[in-house]
């Protein structure tokens, strides 16, 4: 499998980004964005290389995160939407699929409200997209959070990666004020995303599966995914799966299934259908539901 990777340039934000596998003709690349605290490696290390046997990936790391050193603005989706646009302009990538965990649901998010033209399929993970979306408890724990409530894994990745003092604080900083100030969008904004939208949550996870498909319901056309997860363990998430993979390798091709869109769906059809031309009853062939 080949393997690059790169900075690119937006306004002084030097955003890291990985390019996993060979460009497929015909299928754009999915782009991955990790969650808050999270690079790369920590999110998506384990999920990479099953994704990308089949198509090519395309994986970011928002400002002050793994490689990509922080500025003096403001971590919002907007910026980071923004960040990305100019990694794909360096690429000269013109369509994406888009896949943004958790906090990098909301860049994804807002990517595909303000470039619809360049985002065809959306899967928002463990994301919302209001405030009021998870409970009043959720916001007083991140007011009263500190560093020491940041999870060690993310902890010693970012001292692996960035030793200097000052770092992972700065980091810390950026993603508290990105959730603390988190404006969301209303209900009829989310009704202008025009990209193939899949909501994916875990019914262990943070938001719910009520909240879930609420959010489902608002982006026209949108399929739900709840799975026997947490907080992405079902991606692979090197803190939530503590090694267990079992949920991700269930997940995936869910996922592939999805992003295959109408092709997907006519290969559902033909599988459904038997050697002599024969249907198949539903409940034999998994690939016919839905």
């Amino acid at each position: 499998m080949t393997f690059t990777h790169g900075f690119a340039d937006n306004n002084g934000l030097r955003m890291y980004y990985e390019v996993h596998g060979e460009a497929v003709p015909g299928q754009p690349p999915l782009l991955l964005i990790p969650g808050g605290g999270s690079t790369i490696g920590t999110n998506f290390s384990e999920i990479i290389p099953l994704l990308a046997a089949s198509r090519q990936v395309i994986a970011v790391e928002e400002e002050g995160h793994g490689h990509t050193q922080p500025t003096s603005r403001p971590l919002t989706a907007e910026n980071s939407a923004g960040d990305i646009l100019a990694v794909l302009d360096q690429l000269k990538v013109g369509s994406i699929d888009v896949l943004g965990f958790s906090a990098g649901g909301h860049t994804a998010l807002a990517l595909a409200l303000a470039r619809p033209a360049v985002v065809r399929c959306l899967i928002a993970a463990s994301t919302f997209a209001s405030r009021d979306a998870v409970p009043d408890e959720f916001w007083d724990r991140m007011a009263s959070a500190t560093l020491d409530d940041e999870p060690a894994t993310y902890q010693d990745e970012d001292r692996r990666l960035n030793p200097e003092p000052g770092h992972l604080e700065r980091q810390f900083e950026l993603d508290s004020r990105r959730i603390l100030d988190f404006p969301g969008w209303s209900d009829k904004e989310l009704g202008t995303i025009a990209a193939r939208t899949l909501v994916v949550a875990g019914d262990r996870d943070i938001v719910t599966a009520a909240y879930a498909e609420r959010l489902a319901g608002l982006i026209p056309g949108a399929r739900l995914l709840i799975v026997p997860a947490g907080h992405g363990d079902y991606l692979g998430e090197r803190d939530a799966s503590r090694g267990d993979l079992r949920t991700m390798h269930a997940t995936v091709p869910l996922l592939l299934r999805f992003l295959g869109g109408v092709a997907g769906r006519r290969r559902a059809r033909a599988a459904s259908t038997g050697a002599a031309g024969s249907p198949r009853p539903r409940g034999q062939d998994p690939a016919a539901q839905g």
